[in-house]
């Protein structure tokens, strides 16, 4: 790999699986980004694309600078994953930012795990590794929505169960009103 830090149209073309790589890191960030955009949550698109485009550039910078300068001196020992080990820290950091406590609800959960998913499809596209990152994708995208179906389903057989309660309670309520009433007025 030529220097990255040159760009004109020979390096571009010579280098283009690179380029493509954060291309696809962005798209598959901003699509999965797209899921909490459309439910109003606090990150989003423009969030979940920065983080995996960020976790795909210092990847691949972490893999190539150990190639370049690992030559530099004969005793050096480059590793290529160190700076993505940094990248789960950070990514701990920046989850955490966004759980929060309410009383006893606790919000922000799945926010922080889609952001420590969408790095590590930033850090998989950095690596070269797309299949798995596709299919992994692909397959968190699908269950996320079987799942949601599964707990709507479960929220509306609550509603169902309450409401039968309460009626059944209503008719109880009810029939003991009627029977004080008659009680006080038997004739």
């Amino acid at each position: 790999m030529d220097h990255l830090g040159l760009f004109y149209e020979e390096h571009l073309w010579k280098n283009i699986e690179v380029y493509m790589r954060l291309v696809i890191s962005a798209l598959l960030g901003m699509f999965i980004g797209w899921d909490r955009s459309a439910k109003n949550k606090p990150a989003g698109l423009k969030t979940f694309t920065y983080v995996s485009v960020s976790c795909t550039l210092i990847t691949i910078v972490s893999i190539y600078s150990a190639e370049v300068f690992s030559d530099s001196h004969i005793n050096n020992r480059m590793d290529p994953m160190r700076l993505t080990a940094q990248i789960v820290s950070g990514l701990g950091f920046l989850g955490a930012g966004l759980i929060l406590k309410d009383g006893l609800q606790v919000k922000g959960l799945t926010s922080a795990a889609m952001v420590f998913f969408v790095g590590g499809v930033g850090i998989g596209i950095g690596a070269g590794f797309y299949g798995i990152v596709f299919a992994s994708v692909l397959i968190t995208f699908l269950l996320a929505k079987i799942s949601q179906l599964i707990e709507s389903k479960q929220i509306e057989s609550r509603l169902i169960e309450t409401k039968q309660i309460e009626s059944k309670h209503l008719a109880t309520v009810d029939e003991n009103e009627q029977k004080r009433t008659l009680q006080r007025n038997p004739g």
